[in-house]
């Protein structure tokens, strides 16, 4: 449906097709994997929080960054399943805008935890004797405010500049709502919308790039120049950020470019799957990444379940 210039009261996501008696399969596949999410991310949250030997930077920053990832995935995985039963799929524009500002903070807030998380492994590896002055508990807790805080506003401001926007049209070619999808629907000039894109990008990609790789560079230079036992300790602490970092990036890079780059070339199943693939899989496989691999936490998840059991 086309609406010449003016505001939308409700936007059709173009991307669901008609899946017959298949959308109660889906919608039971997607149930579970949403309630795995939050169990998993709920269970690491509570043994933090409850674990006082776990009251640490590093922990807090993990707890930040689950506490992100339930707010990511339940700004996605309600509204898809509701659509997953829906026969006409569209959305009211609060609740498209509501989703735009869910999904993105939870994007920027996700790089941005992970790249204070590489400068806090930096500092416990290349400078363990005053690892404990440079990043106290009151310093973490400071850093997670600030970003949190800061992103939000950040995205309230991006919020401001879409909703406004005169629209010619309100199909998105998506199953969720997406910021730069709006904004391709706009009658009229989006040179604001487009340089404020550029500026917050910088910030929000470039800015923790640069930290990441900063951080990354001193702690290859210890295990290359430290003995066996400084490898192996640099080795198992950066695993999982590692493979936090890379899942992350994957899916947000895949996003981007479909946000900006003509992707028909690609299946439409294999674009909804990559699409969605930085709010289901991080959210997914960290908890499963962090838990296995840092033996404080198996410990304290074990004791847990031990003292619930009991």
């Amino acid at each position: 449906m086309m609406i010449n210039s003016t505001k939308v009261s409700y936007f059709t996501l173009a991307a669901y097709v008609d899946t017959g008696l298949f959308k109660y399969l889906y919608f039971v596949v997607i149930l579970s994997l949403y309630m795995l999410i939050i169990c998993s991310n709920l269970l690491l949250i509570v043994v933090i929080c409850m674990n006082r030997s776990l009251h640490e930077p590093m922990y807090l920053f993990l707890c930040s960054l689950f506490v992100n990832e339930l707010v990511g995935s339940t700004g996605l995985f309600p509204f898809l399943l509701v659509q997953i039963l829906s026969d006409i799929h569209t959305v009211s524009a609060p609740l498209c805008f509501l989703q735009i500002y869910c999904v993105y903070t939870y994007g920027n807030i996700e790089f941005l935890n992970l790249a204070v998380m590489a400068y806090d492994r930096y500092l416990a590896i290349c400078h363990p004797l005053h690892y404990d002055t440079r990043m106290t508990n009151r310093k973490a807790a400071t850093l997670i405010a600030v970003t949190w805080l800061l992103l939000f506003i950040e995205n309230g401001f991006t919020l401001t500049l879409i909703v406004p926007l005169q629209l010619c049209g309100n199909i998105i070619n998506k199953v969720y709502c997406d910021n730069y999808s709006v904004v391709k629907l706009a009658c009229y000039d989006t040179t604001v919308n487009n340089v404020y894109g550029l500026v917050v990008s910088a910030f929000s990609i470039f800015g923790p790039l640069i930290l990441i790789i900063f951080s990354y560079m001193k702690i290859l230079r210890v295990c290359f120049s430290g003995c066996k036992q400084s490898r192996q300790k640099a080795v198992s602490t950066c695993t999982p950020h590692l493979a936090s970092l890379l899942n992350f990036s994957f899916g947000a890079c895949f996003e981007i470019l479909q946000s900006r780059f003509n992707m028909n070339g690609v299946p439409n199943i294999l674009r909804i799957f990559l699409s969605m693939y930085f709010l289901t899989c991080p959210p997914l496989f960290s908890p499963l990444m962090y838990g296995l691999n840092m033996s404080k936490i198996r410990v304290s998840c074990k004791d847990l379940m031990s003292n619930v059991g009991s």
